[in-house]
């Protein structure tokens, strides 16, 4: 009888956690990925009031988050993930509170854990040339290849947006694409003529000429990310690269680059398509960070 109390419980639990989903996906417009975070972050949640046999969201107090979340410490889970979870149950309880199914919410109360601030890495404009200017053979692959690597530059879009691009989303005349990013918000994008003219040369030979995605694979097919991280990767090898290069690498380049030349840190957050200015705001550490550089290097008494 009890277990039987214990399912009914945890049921009754993940139809609110569906309900919370289905505001996410249809009214806010999150992407499938992050759908499935939370909704494991939260079942995961469930699964530990199941064990300590707490039969509701309503009787969670402050003290119950406190334990989870020591518990996934000790499993060996890392302060970014832990934030990650904290996150997730600070949105859902908010969810639940405003649609009146608790009539508290002790999760105003988590702090997030702090996580030691990792800077994106990112390439110099010469390792970006190396890249670059490695000679392509006569394939239309190769043309391919290099207006990818060529646009992800010009534009710092993600690798996603970039695998979903469609031919009907390029402006040759305006020299400006047309991107779908997170919460399927569309961002207009300018791009230059370099990347234009690499486009231009690449859609003129690829084979499939039906396929509306921009970027196939050799069956005529829409290149998928993964593929496109494996190309990244390849490329930066062969041009002797000795980091860690992938499409986010880029995307970061993209940025750190616009703000060292002066760009204004509001038109690289539109152009990167930040919900927030503090997400951009990232690469102005590396800015600084590269004018301390100059600085110890340069200035007579910086030592």
């Amino acid at each position: 009888m009890l277990i039987t109390k214990q399912r009914r419980y945890a049921k009754a639990m993940t139809q609110l956690l569906n309900k919370f989903l289905d505001y996410l996906e249809n009214q806010k417009n999150y992407s499938k990925h992050t759908l499935k975070s939370y909704k494991k972050d939260i079942l995961q949640f469930i699964e530990f009031l199941k064990r300590k046999k707490i039969k509701n969201f309503e009787e969670v107090e402050y003290e119950d988050f406190i334990e989870f979340l020591g518990d996934l410490k000790k499993t060996g889970f890392k302060e970014k993930t832990i934030g990650r979870k904290v996150a997730s149950l600070k949105s859902f309880y908010k969810f639940l509170s405003s649609r009146k199914y608790i009539t508290r919410n002790p999760a105003l109360l988590i702090q997030s854990p702090k996580v030691p601030e990792n800077l994106p890495n990112f390439l110099t404009y010469n390792e970006v040339l190396k890249i670059l200017q490695i000679p392509l053979q006569n394939k239309w692959q190769f043309l391919r290849d290099k207006a990818i690597i060529e646009l992800l530059y010009s534009t710092g879009i993600r690798v996603g947006e970039l695998a979903n691009l469609k031919i009907k989303d390029i402006n040759f005349l305006d020299e400006v694409i047309k991107v779908k990013g997170k919460g399927k918000k569309e961002r207009i994008i300018p791009v230059g003529r370099v990347a234009l003219n690499c486009l231009i040369e690449y859609i003129e030979k690829r084979p499939n000429k039906k396929e509306e995605f921009l970027f196939l694979n050799k069956y005529g097919k829409r290149l998928t990310e993964r593929s496109i991280e494996r190309i990244i990767k390849k490329y930066a090898i062969i041009a002797g690269i000795n980091k860690k290069v992938t499409p986010h690498t880029l995307r970061h380049t993209f940025a750190t680059h616009l703000l060292d030349r002066g760009a204004d840190l509001r038109m690289v957050q539109e152009l990167l398509g930040h919900e927030r200015i503090t997400t951009t705001q990232i690469y102005t550490h590396l800015t600084v960070e590269k004018l301390k550089e100059l600085y110890d290097k340069f200035h007579p008494r910086s030592k």
